[in-house]
């Protein structure tokens, strides 16, 4: 039995729904049950920080798989099995409170999500640019601003009492649906497969990944990935230091971040249209920078709102601008470059966890390591100013 091919309204909504299950469900929901946790006894700190290194070494291996299987059947097969992936992982979660068992399923489900990440916004944007519908790709992330949204929410569902593992169940039982279905709707997308290259076109069908054009916006992305990944993991934890454990802020800042995000996708799709993906990056950096800053300099709930407030509103912007823009600069071969960049901004954002963790082991404060991300920022400022906007 066959079915009708999705609409472009389908496509983008199926998009999104798997990227709110993977990255909303899978790697962000840690950040506001890391505290939970904590509380609940089911590890230190210094565990929680490298849980999640982990979950992004995870989401790293996911990535470099991408870029290899960048084709659309190994699209096809590999998205399937990274979802099932996740589901488990999650119902894993949910059922043990050994921390080497935890480990390990935080590893799997950054594989799957980074699989999922790179492999499904890649696939859809192929498929929009054949029917010239590129300008939409934007809102397929979306599903992360949802995400976060939703995840602030069930980390801590009201009126519902639980602890250590069986807080992963929310999470875990709201993932399955939304799985099967844009699974379902993803695999009936019908994008063509690169043809053979021909001896005339030989040499720019294999041309490198960095060149003069790319080479910035690649060393830009990798500031950014140390720059945002610090406040997204640690920013109630550090609301939770710096105002007490009890202060309604340490719930209260993820979900400031959850809604500032929902609507970003949409915001900076519209900007980097109005202003070109460059110039719209380059005001994504500043406010990014200009969040984190806040958290180190603002005193007491101030700093901790206005980081949530613009991390939340920004950091998303600079994923599919980066993207869009990456793939003007070498349009014939979108995917491979769009798992390239995510693998880079993987090993970026792992680093930060890393670096947090023996900040710790030396004695240092959690809040301390935003300097680090700071400076990440500055240099991603100053990198994209020399990227290119454009293929030309």
């Amino acid at each position: 039995m066959s079915f009708p091919a999705p609409s472009t309204r389908h496509a983008v909504l199926a998009a999104a729904a798997l990227l709110l299950v993977v990255h909303g469900l899978g790697r962000f929901i840690f950040t506001p049950l890391m505290p939970l946790l904590v509380s609940d006894g089911q590890f230190s700190t210094g565990q929680g920080a490298s849980l999640a290194t982990w979950n992004y070494v995870g989401y790293l291996i996911g990535a470099l798989i991408a870029i290899r299987w960048h084709r659309p059947r190994q699209i096809y097969r590999s998205v399937p099995l990274a979802l099932a992936v996740h589901c488990l992982t999650l119902i894993g979660l949910s059922l043990t409170d050994n921390l080497f068992g935890i480990t390990v399923l935080r590893l799997g489900n950054g594989i799957s999500n980074g699989l999922i990440f790179v492999m499904v916004p890649a696939l859809v944007m192929e498929w929009l640019a054949a029917r010239q519908r590129i300008n939409l790709s934007g809102l397929i992330y979306l599903g992360v601003g949802a995400g976060l949204l939703i995840s602030g929410v069930l980390a801590n569902p009201p009126g519902i009492a639980m602890t250590a593992a069986d807080r992963w169940w929310p999470a875990a039982l709201f993932s399955l649906p939304l799985a099967l279905w844009g699974g379902w709707v993803l695999l009936r997308l019908q994008v063509a497969e690169p043809t053979p290259p021909s001896t005339h076109n030989n040499g720019a069908r294999h041309s490198p990944l960095l060149d003069s054009k790319t080479l910035p916006l690649f060393l830009a992305y990798a500031g950014a990935g140390l720059g945002y990944i610090l406040p997204m993991t640690f920013l109630p934890m550090i609301a939770s230091i710096q105002l007490g454990t009890a202060h309604p802020m340490v719930q209260q800042s993820w979900l400031i971040v959850a809604a500032t995000t929902l609507p970003a996708a949409w915001l900076w799709n519209h900007l980097g249209q109005r202003l070109g993906d460059q110039r719209a990056l380059l005001l994504n950096y500043a406010i990014q920078l200009t969040s984190v800053i806040c958290a180190l300099m603002l005193p007491g709930a101030w700093g901790v709102v206005l980081c949530s407030a613009l991390m939340g509103s920004s950091f998303l912007g600079a994923v599919l601008l980066t993207q869009r823009l990456g793939r003007s600069l070498q349009p014939h071969q979108g995917p491979r470059l769009s798992a390239a960049l995510i693998a880079l901004y993987s090993v970026t954002q792992l680093i930060g966890p890393w670096l947090a963790h023996e900040w710790l082991n030396r004695g240092g404060v959690l809040p301390e390591t935003l300097w680090l991300g700071a400076g990440a920022l500055v240099w991603s400022l100053l990198w994209t100013w020399r990227t290119p906007s454009s293929n030309r």
